[in-house]
């Protein structure tokens, strides 16, 4: 792993039941963060999260749950998504951390899995995009937060699949408050090399989430991890690693204590 990297873990994840339990949980594996999940009722939590940052948890970031995002087709979802966005980034905040995670969109449209044409052309696409990005970057940058913009795979999303496109829309943008989101696991299905892609995004790169090829914990696919952290050590990137997976070889307890090795390049 990058010497500066840190290596965090999402709340799904973990044992316990308060985030203080799961944090001591984390820790006790050599976790160093743990990044929340969020969708409109975000802000309700805004105490709990006090209390836990007071207590010494360590929340960097937190990943957007919903059912529609920034790309959506629909004018009003996309600006209820774009809403639920200004939340998670302002919360975050206060909960001590840096960054909020959207895709495009999810599950929206694909092209692989259906014959049709998506509604809007793909200069209409990217007029969405950029008119959705821009207004939560000047959020972001309002409240002391980064947008971070995830690129999916084909069969989730259509818009944005690589960093390249990621890093296009961010470049066109030139907004220092928004930043690539890199997820191994949709690398792992779009990137021809994880790795070179990594090096040639460097200068927008934000956050990095990790899972094996499979979805599981790393160590329990077949992904390139050599690679990416590789990469990830030449570019000098000082940000988070942050698991994002399925556990389904084996309970938190029995699948999670390998992955810091493996993700320190040890396992």
């Amino acid at each position: 792993m990058s010497g500066g990297a840190k290596l965090g873990v999402q709340d799904r994840s973990l044992e316990g039941e308060s985030l203080e339990e799961k944090w001591k949980f984390a820790t006790s594996l050599g976790f160093d963060g743990i990044e929340l999940r969020g969708g409109p009722e975000f802000a309700d939590r805004l105490d709990e999260l006090r209390r836990a940052r007071r207590a010494g948890v360590v929340m960097p970031s937190v990943c957007m749950a919903a059912d529609h995002f920034i790309g959506d087709f629909d004018a009003e979802k996309r600006r209820a998504a774009i809403e639920t966005m200004k939340t998670l980034l302002s919360v975050i905040v206060e909960a001590g951390g840096f960054g909020a995670i959207t895709p495009a969109s999810f599950g929206m449209f694909s092209r692989r899995l259906s014959r049709a044409e998506p509604p809007r052309s793909a200069e209409e696409d990217r007029a969405v995009l950029l008119e959705s990005l821009a207004e939560l970057g000047a959020h972001a940058q309002e409240v002391g937060a980064v947008l971070l913009l995830e690129p999916l795979n084909r069969y989730e999303d259509y818009m944005v699949n690589t960093l390249a496109d990621g890093a296009s829309l961010i470049h066109e943008l030139g907004m220092p408050s928004v930043r690539l989101m890199a997820d191994t696991f949709h690398m792992n299905i779009e990137e021809v090399d994880p790795a070179h892609s990594l090096r040639e995004h460097a200068d927008v790169l934000g956050h990095v989430q990790v899972s094996d090829s499979n979805r599981l914990e790393p160590g329990a696919g077949h992904y390139d991890w050599k690679g990416t952290l590789g990469a990830l050590d030449e570019i000098g990137y000082e940000g988070w690693m942050m698991l994002e997976c399925r556990l389904l070889s084996g309970p938190p307890s029995v699948a999670l204590p390998p992955v810091p090795a493996v993700l320190r390049g040890q396992g």
